[in-house]
């Protein structure tokens, strides 16, 4: 198994991705890259922790590869948007990959260059790619968080569009 851990907006809608994703062992939601020890969500969402709102993804890659787990990544949320996910702003909801190894880095760099080379978007790439420190995972209620409340309006509005999303875009990779 291998792992990585990514940011894309709201951890909500990138656990609710990567759940459904064939080769992916599991994905739990947290915080990484800030300064404070075991941060707790109220602090992180005040921005002044440094955390980023992260998945760490857990993957066979005999069965996907980092490659595939990163096409995901950049074609499931808008990596040109600094610090801000539609209506979800400030540093915790950035764009980044924290990768493990050296190995990790040289292939998050070259798909980013590569995405961004195409012009996909409209406007540059701004996803961080930097070290691995720490992960700290989140309390237990955001943990699954879309399966369980569905139903709730943030989930219905800004979650479960992603999915679908998701859902058609990656149809032959579903679990």
């Amino acid at each position: 198994m291998e792992k990585i851990t990514l940011g894309s907006g709201c951890f909500w809608c990138t656990q609710a991705v990567f759940q459904r994703l064939r080769g992916v062992e599991s994905a739990v939601s947290g915080y990484s890259g800030g300064k404070t020890k075991e941060p707790f969500y109220r602090e992180v969402c005040s921005g002044t922790t440094g955390h980023a709102e992260v998945v760490q993804v857990t993957f066979n890659p005999e069965v996907i590869s980092l490659t595939e787990v990163l096409q995901v990544f950049w074609k499931t949320h808008d990596p040109t948007t600094l610090n801000r996910q539609g209506n979800d702003v400030g540093t915790q909801y950035r764009s980044v990959v924290f990768y493990h190894n050296e190995d990790q880095k040289a292939i998050a760099e070259d798909i980013k260059n590569e995405l961004d080379a195409a012009g996909i978007w409209p406007d540059s790439i701004v996803t961080e790619i930097t070290a691995f420190e720490k992960f700290w995972p989140a309390e237990d209620y955001h943990q699954e968080y879309f399966e369980s409340n569905g139903s709730q309006p943030y989930c219905q509005f800004v979650v479960a569009p992603k999915v679908e999303k998701f859902k058609k875009i990656f149809a032959d990779r579903l679990k």
